[in-house]
């Protein structure tokens, strides 16, 4: 999985269409191998994004589960201390 895609679930407040549209950015980047698609390409990979990003949306909205939200500073600052630790201090 491309290490810029987020777990979007079960968060509070739940995640935003902007970070669905960059998760869904980084998921067409990393299966089309483009950072930056041709122009006789670019029409496709933004479809391919918004297409994405609308099924991403659809289900998120329906995924149920009986634990409790994630706090988005909780868990970045679990992911700070992961990253200290495998990287040393920054």
């Amino acid at each position: 999985m491309c290490r810029n895609i987020r777990t979007l679930f079960n968060f509070d407040p739940p995640a935003t269409n902007e970070e669905i549209h960059a998760a869904s950015l980084q998921f067409v980047k990393k299966i089309t191998g483009y950072n930056k698609p041709s122009k006789i390409n670019e029409e496709a990979f933004n479809r391919a994004i918004n297409e994405i990003a609308i099924v991403t949306s659809n289900l998120l909205n329906t995924l149920e589960t009986s634990a409790e939200p994630r706090n988005r500073e909780a868990e970045a600052e679990r992911a700070r201390i992961r990253s200290v630790k495998r990287f040393g201090t920054k």
